[in-house]
């Protein structure tokens, strides 16, 4: 044994002994029904995201931007204290977002918990899944497909907020003029999903 290996050897078993025990505790709060909000990050084009899933599906998928440790504690606060990192739990919705980014899937068939919107939020949101695959509507539009055609502002707040972006793709919203307009995970994130989509 050299040197190195003696040195290498107490790190190397702490961060094993952390790991094991992080999936004992992971595996010991789903059986006993704690574990409320599981998450985990994944990387993509758009940078890395953060993915949140209560027992009724996913409900927060967060851009870099947004402060990941901020989305957490925001869940924390407004869903459950029991919020642990359980990457297994994300592992289809992992996988759809690559097959996404990858152009081998088009729309996404994942069980959503909308719980974070409410009221006329909730009513865009819901809607946003029924533009296309590289098709784009107006804030206009998307005010008048829900029934309320004077509301543009509120329709822009409704995809702003949107707490799933991606997957419910908000990122098809744009101003009248064809720009881009705001989104949560930056001008340039909302570009490239275009460019994305547009190309495959």
């Amino acid at each position: 044994m050299n040197n190195h290996d003696l040195f290498a050897t107490p790190a190397d078993t702490d961060a094993d002994a952390l790991a094991r025990l992080h999936q004992t505790l992971e595996r010991a709060a789903e059986e006993e029904g704690l574990l409320d909000v599981a998450y985990r990050t994944v990387d993509s084009p758009v940078g890395t995201l953060l993915l949140a899933a209560t027992p009724r599906g996913l409900v927060r998928v967060a851009y870099d931007v947004e402060g990941h440790d901020q989305v957490l504690d925001t869940l924390a606060s407004r869903l459950s204290p029991r919020v642990l990192r359980a990457p297994r739990r994300l592992d289809a919705v992992a996988r759809e977002l690559e097959e996404y980014f990858g152009g081998r899937r088009r729309s996404f068939d994942l069980p959503l918990d909308l719980s974070l919107s409410k009221g006329f939020r909730l009513l865009v949101q819901q809607h946003l899944a029924s533009i296309g695959y590289a098709e784009t509507r107006s804030y206009r539009q998307v005010a008048e497909l829900v029934g309320n055609p004077k509301a543009v502002r509120a329709v822009g707040t409704a995809c702003a907020t949107n707490p799933l972006p991606v997957v419910l793709p908000c990122h098809r919203v744009l101003r009248a003029d064809g720009t881009p307009g705001g989104y949560a995970g930056g001008p340039a994130a909302k570009i490239t999903l275009l460019n994305l989509e547009a190309a495959a």
